[in-house]
């Protein structure tokens, strides 16, 4: 005889957590797979994630370890394919003997662009099956709530004093 397990699962509740999570992978995936169509094979969202941290003008690797929350080995992984792709270089950094600078390439640049003009893209899908209102009504509502959360965490917002840009 077969017991069954769920005879009285309680249903999760639909929380806004959970749906602003799902629309981000969502986000991600469709921007990978463009990017990806875009000529930019190597693009993945492991190395979206990390490319989202550093700045048109570079940042300090140390700095990149702290803003991104993945281990040291992982940034070193993603930071080793991402040059070898020819897409980030890594340079001594002038300040501090032992740092490196992570910093863009020719060819890095140019995928940014594409990049850009990817999320125009999909953000003009986006109103277009939602609508011009309730799409600027949600970009307002995301954009309260980010500073919400700025505000509560103080002028701790920059690491370093660099600037993170959206990914």
């Amino acid at each position: 005889m077969v017991k069954e397990l769920d005879e009285k699962t309680e249903a999760l509740p639909d929380h806004v957590g959970w749906r602003l999570w799902q629309a981000s992978r969502a986000w991600q995936a469709e921007f990978a797979a463009a990017m990806r169509a875009a000529g930019h094979g190597w693009f993945t969202e492991a190395r979206a994630g990390l490319l989202g941290h550093i700045s048109r003008g570079g940042v300090r690797q140390s700095a990149l370890i702290e803003r991104s929350a993945i281990s040291k080995q992982a940034i070193q992984q993603l930071l080793d394919g991402l040059e070898a792709e020819g897409i980030v270089e890594r340079l001594p950094d002038p300040q501090d003997g032992r740092g490196k600078l992570v910093r863009y390439t020719h060819k890095g640049l140019d995928a940014l662009r594409d990049g850009d003009r990817v999320k125009m893209e999909i953000e003009r899908r986006y109103v277009g099956r939602i609508g011009e209102k309730r799409f600027t009504a949600l970009m307002g509502a995301l954009r309260a709530l980010e500073a919400g959360q700025v505000a509560a965490m103080g002028e701790d917002a920059g690491a370093e004093g660099e600037v993170v840009e959206s990914k």
